[in-house]
């Protein structure tokens, strides 16, 4: 979008502004200063976002200013979680700098989403100061989560069609995004606030509105096998955005802060899940390259993410392209005995081997053609195959598969035999 004239950032709608029911308060009734026809005057004191950290909103809506706070809108706390994990408390006074130059700009407020375009993307009215109770998906959604989130979804990438949702439904963002998960309103499990955008429930959740995968109930085979062990990404997503390296400093001309991130580019690669729990009980999902590096913050100070392996730099991603058909849903052999797929030690920058030991696919699912010949197995070669392969068929007891007994003794040659030579 081309950057606002001024006038266009501050026009009031009269007309339209009229039938809103906020335009029954005053102007100085938000943004404070005083009530003449003297420009000067009339903008003395003046808040300019009189939203910011509730502020006027919260007059009529308490409830909703309440919990804001904890919303990852807000606190951002999704920042802070990860420059936690990989530091130590005596570097925070460099990374709180860091933190104030380079990523408080995306904290949101509430006309940020429901009045105007977010400062962080160039500011101005959306609809000439009429708010709007449901945002804008390109002026307000997508405006900040438009470099990954926006482009897959609208099918903004060559040659990749946008997301089945939009393409065949014309969803936009709010129709699964729902007011609750936005404005906080929502705790984990145990009681806490989300302390990250992946912590607590899956919201929104593809069996929502597809209840029937679950178990494979709409007698697709592929869901009767992978339901459980599998996101659903994994088998309908198809290539989205990873980047690498991410630096930030603050320019020697202007005294504005920047960013530069070494690589962005297109992959699809399916990894463990680093996130496993009763919420997100898979044992696979796709993973995206996040462009944090253990010097992304040196221009405030050396060895700042000292702990850098304490997270994998591959992490669990929820691309938003989802598609019906995709090339390694196209049969069972098209993934399993497809390595390409697949996050192997390979694929992963050496510097970079520690920090996703969880991630990495130690060993493909073999083509299903392999399967049924399948070499005997040494102990060792059993334990290191177990956590990527054994499990994708025998937890969920799929073709008839066993499920692990208590006693791994209680198999009979007929249940192994079934894949394995035996001795």
């Amino acid at each position: 979008m081309a950057p606002l004239e001024p006038w266009e950032k501050v026009l009031v709608d009269q007309v339209a502004f009229g039938e809103d029911k906020h335009s029954r308060m005053s102007c100085t009734d938000c943004h404070g200063g005083v009530d003449t026809l003297e420009k000067e005057s009339a903008h003395a004191e003046m808040v300019a976002d009189p939203s910011a950290g509730g502020g006027t909103c919260a007059t009529c809506h308490a409830d909703v200013s309440e919990t804001f706070a904890t919303s990852l809108h807000s606190n951002l706390q999704g920042y802070w979680t990860a420059l936690d994990a990989r530091s130590t408390p005596e570097d925070h006074p460099a990374l709180e700098e860091m933190y104030g130059n380079h990523c408080a700009s995306c904290h949101t407020t509430c006309g940020d989403c429901h009045v105007s375009q977010p400062n962080s993307v160039g500011g101005g009215l959306i609809e000439g100061h009429v708010f709007n109770e449901t945002p804008s998906m390109t002026r307000n959604c997508t405006a900040c989560h438009g470099s990954r989130v926006g482009n897959e979804y609208l099918g903004k990438h060559e040659d990749i069609m946008a997301d089945v949702h939009f393409r065949q439904g014309r969803m936009n963002c709010m129709d699964c995004h729902a007011a609750a998960e936005l404005h906080g309103e929502y705790t984990t499990p145990d009681g806490e606030q989300p302390v990250h955008r992946y912590d607590g429930a899956q919201l929104p959740n593809c069996r929502d509105c597809h209840p029937t995968v679950a178990g494979g109930e709409d007698g697709v085979q592929m869901h009767q096998m992978h339901s459980d062990n599998l996101s659903c990404q994994t088998c309908h997503s198809v290539s989205y955005t990873s980047c690498d390296g991410c630096h930030v400093a603050l320019s020697e001309e202007t005294g504005n802060p920047f960013f530069r991130t070494e690589g962005t580019y297109l992959n699809f690669l399916i990894g463990r899940n680093p996130l496993q729990n009763d919420e997100r009980p898979y044992d696979y999902t796709t993973v995206r390259h996040v462009p944090v590096a253990p010097t992304s913050f040196e221009f405030y100070g050396d060895n700042l993410l000292s702990d850098f392996d304490s997270l994998p730099t591959w992490t669990h991603a929820t691309p938003h392209n989802i598609q019906l058909n995709t090339p390694q849903n196209a049969s069972c052999e098209a993934c399993h005995g497809s390595p390409e797929f697949f996050l192997t030690e390979d694929k992963v920058n050496p510097e970079e081997l520690a920090a996703n030991q969880d991630v990495i696919v130690v060993s493909p699912p073999p083509a299903v053609g392999e399967m049924g010949s399948a070499a005997s197995l040494t102990l060792t070669d059993t334990h290191k195959r177990f956590s990527d392969e054994c499990l994708v068929c025998h937890m969920s007891g799929v073709e008839n598969v066993p499920v692990p007994p208590a006693d791994h003794a209680a198999y009979t040659n007929e249940d192994c035999g079934r894949c394995h030579k035996l001795p």
